[in-house]
């Protein structure tokens, strides 16, 4: 008998998943929906077990770039799911607002408290998020909050796919974010135990969108070290910033108040503000 294939073991997980969207799901589900490649490939597989027991969810909040709402309504038009906005309110909990190393606990809490919410009253019985097994390996308080909250489960991670193997499942069913970047929130990009207000999370997606007008980059984090940008691109993006490029980008990222702007030699990295706890 022959080695399983990769194709024969992710279709196996792949019906494995269904099977465990039509058994946890079958009272209705609320997805986390962020539009990224899990929430997006989960909310996708959802529609076609559950039909019309199923919408995707999207907390709006000042950590939440406008560019990134737009894109989770049109991703989830396309998947052809019902599509929902929350507002959430982190910056008025002192524990989060503080940013604490376990800022992302008392945000995820927030939002799951606001999804639960959303779906008593319509009718649905449990909420979705859209953690994989790969989320794990990197530091995930937020996790933490899913474990504690009643009626929400991560399908991905109970099934046990990776990050690839969601990105593989989501260019079979043709969704467009298949190859999109990891995203964060805004106030990742800020340093631990530096205060995150309104006003700066609104300069990091102001500085973000700038750049990205001036340069074709896809994966893009600009960190404020107290009124310092430091910004990470993609390794390979490194290139895209000769002279006129880091110019142009140092005099825009100034005009939104910024002190001193650096691009990072060492460019993006995942959990690269751990290195300043």
């Amino acid at each position: 008998m022959g080695k399983v294939t990769f194709v024969e073991k992710l279709s196996k997980k792949i019906e494995d998943l269904k099977r465990y969207i039509s058994e946890k799901g079958s009272g209705g589900v609320v997805i986390a929906f962020s539009g990224g490649v899990d929430s997006a490939t989960l909310a996708a597989l959802s529609k076609q077990v559950l039909g019309d027991r199923t919408v995707a969810v999207t907390a709006e909040s000042a950590t939440f770039t406008e560019d990134e709402l737009r894109h989770a309504k049109t991703t989830a038009q396309d998947i052809g799911i019902k599509h929902y906005i929350t507002k959430t309110h982190e910056l008025e909990y002192e524990d989060f607002a503080a940013n604490p190393p376990d800022r992302c606990y008392h945000c995820k809490r927030e939002m799951l408290k606001k999804l639960k919410q959303f779906a008593h009253q319509h009718g649905f019985a449990v909420v979705f998020d859209g953690t994989n097994l790969s989320d794990l390996e990197g530091h995930r308080p937020g996790f933490k909050a899913v474990q504690e909250t009643k009626s929400v489960y991560s399908p991905l991670l109970e099934v046990g796919f990776t990050k690839n193997e969601v990105r593989e499942v989501a260019r079979s069913l043709g969704l467009t974010v298949y190859d999109r970047p990891a995203q964060a929130c805004l106030a990742s990009r800020i340093p631990y135990h530096e205060r995150i207000t309104a006003e700066r999370l609104k300069r990091l997606a102001d500085a973000e969108k700038a750049i990205r007008e001036i340069v074709a980059v896809k994966q893009l984090r600009v960190r404020d070290h107290n009124g310092l940008a430091r910004i990470e691109v993609g390794q390979l993006e490194r290139a895209l910033f000769n002279s006129d490029v880091m110019d142009m980008v140092g005099v825009q990222l100034k005009r939104l108040g910024f002190k001193y702007v650096t691009l990072d030699l060492e460019g993006y990295r995942s959990g690269s503000m751990l290195q300043h706890v």
